[in-house]
């Protein structure tokens, strides 16, 4: 077992170039805690802002600071106390604290779950923060059979996986996304509209002229709480892009002897085990080119989800591909 590894720390708020590698040791678990080999981790759009200062009064941070929430991999080491996972097994969890865009983690016990065998590295990494905060809207709604729900901003981490928890529980999803996504929503069951003027009118004809829009869930603000309104949503069943926020925040801040991360990150692990959710990943990247993932993240355009994997069979000769953007430029002429 190798005996240390690295991690990504910041010592100011700011953009990217403040993001360094330090030296990580192996760590030593308290009684409660596993240590886990990070295989992949997320990359979120929060964690962008709060580097760069955007919630410093809401989530402030002390410096050095290390940042991810979202993390798989596997247990390396165990406390005194820990008898629901052993050695090698192979987990998905939240970095309490923060800390995932590590070699190493640990973590209380409680804070990871299983990963089912089937469920890919890359998936399980980046499938808390997204799939936590996706998965409390969607329940916040109450949504049924009856229901036809608009999602802004549907192709994204969030988005995505709102719109297939939606379709689960039998509701019509209408997703706004550029041109560029249509034919990727519509591969998962979802009616794609294009954003901008004229989007009311879109809206309702692909809600039908038997059916008028119930639900409304914002991942990206703007004229959307009017927009929702004119649709005759009722307040209840409205999610703002502020409530997201709050979400975000809240999970990205929850605590040791919080135990709603894991029982979320159980069913969401049941479900795409079970082939009912599929999470996409759209960006991938050798942990050595984080920033660069970052920078990519922050572009917006990113489908799905961006991680980091840390132990690529990367020996240098692709360096230029991650750094000069042909990556996400080759991918989306694909796409």
């Amino acid at each position: 077992m190798a005996r240390s590894g690295k991690a990504i720390e910041f010592d100011a708020y700011g953009d990217v170039s403040q993001l360094h590698f330090v030296e990580q040791p192996l760590p030593t678990p308290a009684e409660d805690e596993v240590v886990v080999e990070v295989i992949c981790a997320g990359l979120n759009h929060i964690e962008n802002f709060i580097r760069q200062g955007d919630f410093v009064d809401r989530l402030p941070l002390e410096f050095p600071a290390r940042e991810g929430s979202c993390f798989a991999g596997i247990v390396k080491k165990r406390g005194a106390a820990v008898r629901n996972f052993s050695v090698g097994a192979e987990v998905i969890g939240h970095a309490v604290g923060g800390g995932a865009h590590a070699t190493y983690i640990a973590v209380p016990a409680s804070a990871v779950v299983p990963k089912p065998q089937h469920v890919p590295w890359e998936v399980a990494g980046g499938l808390y923060l997204a799939g936590a905060t996706a998965y409390d809207t969607v329940r916040s709604l109450h949504l049924g059979p009856d229901d036809v729900v608009v999602i802004t901003a549907a192709a994204g981490g969030v988005g995505h996986i709102e719109c297939q928890l939606a379709m689960q529980l039998g509701a019509k999803v209408i997703g706004t996304c550029s041109p560029g996504n249509h034919d990727y929503l519509r591969s998962i069951g979802v009616v794609p509209v294009d954003y901008g003027e004229g989007l009311r009118e879109r809206i309702d004809k692909a809600a039908g002229t038997d059916r008028q829009v119930t639900a409304f869930i914002d991942n990206f603000g703007g004229d959307n709480p009017a927009l929702s309104t004119d649709l005759g949503v009722l307040p209840s069943r409205f999610s703002s892009s502020e409530d997201r926020l709050e979400r975000e925040i809240r999970f990205i801040g929850a605590e040791r002897d919080d135990t709603e991360p894991a029982m979320i990150l159980s069913a969401l692990a049941k479900l795409i085990a079970e082939n009912k959710l599929r999470v996409l990943v759209s960006g991938f990247y050798p942990f050595d080119y984080i920033a660069q993932a970052f920078e990519d993240l922050a572009e917006q355009h990113s489908r799905g989800k961006v991680v980091v994997g840390m132990q690529p069979v990367e020996t240098g000769a692709r360096s230029h591909w991650y750094l000069s953007g042909k990556a996400r430029a080759v991918a989306e002429s694909l796409g």
